[in-house]
């Protein structure tokens, strides 16, 4: 081993353990290279203030271990936001309101939905809609958005048709 990385301080590796847990979890996101890593920052600390070795690792994995099983779950539950997030994927389209780009019969169309184009048909039979309306998803069925009327309230502005009282 080169002289200079063997006489290199004790905390300076253990900055690099902790960074390279950080660079870990940038590919696993579940929290716990983090918390590996912050136990290695703490380690760093005391390895600074000139704790041997062995009370370094010490420090390192009663540190991790707090962290993991005190920090972990609250960070996840801000993180992940359990029960309080949007749905997302193609469950999150549903109930969407898309706008039509080609006419939709129940057999094919297309419309924008979330600022992309999806092929589209209509959810009942005979039920068309023209270029412009706008149209709530009320399934996907594989890649095709498949559309119902909008509610009222969620038809766009006319300026020629009267106001309704």
């Amino acid at each position: 081993m080169p002289d200079w990385l063997a006489n290199s301080p004790q905390w300076l590796w253990w900055v690099g353990a902790a960074l390279a847990f950080g660079i870990v979890e940038m590919t696993t996101l579940d929290l716990i290279f983090l918390m590996l890593a912050l136990g290695a920052l703490a380690a760093a600390v005391v390895a600074g203030a000139g704790l041997p070795l062995v009370g370094q690792v010490l420090v390192f994995g009663v540190a991790a271990g707090l962290f993991v099983f005190a920090l972990r779950p609250v960070a996840l539950r801000h993180v992940r936001m359990e029960g309080r997030g949007g749905v997302i994927g193609i469950e999150g389209n549903i109930g969407q309101t898309a706008t039509v780009l080609e006419p939709v019969t129940d057999r094919s169309g297309l419309v924008k939905l979330r600022g992309e184009q999806w092929t589209a048909r209509a959810d009942l039979a005979g039920q068309t809609f023209g270029v412009g309306d706008l149209v709530t998803v009320v399934k996907i069925d594989g890649a095709t958005a498949v559309v119902a009327a909008a509610p009222p309230e969620d038809k766009p502005f006319d300026a020629d048709r009267p106001v309704e009282h």
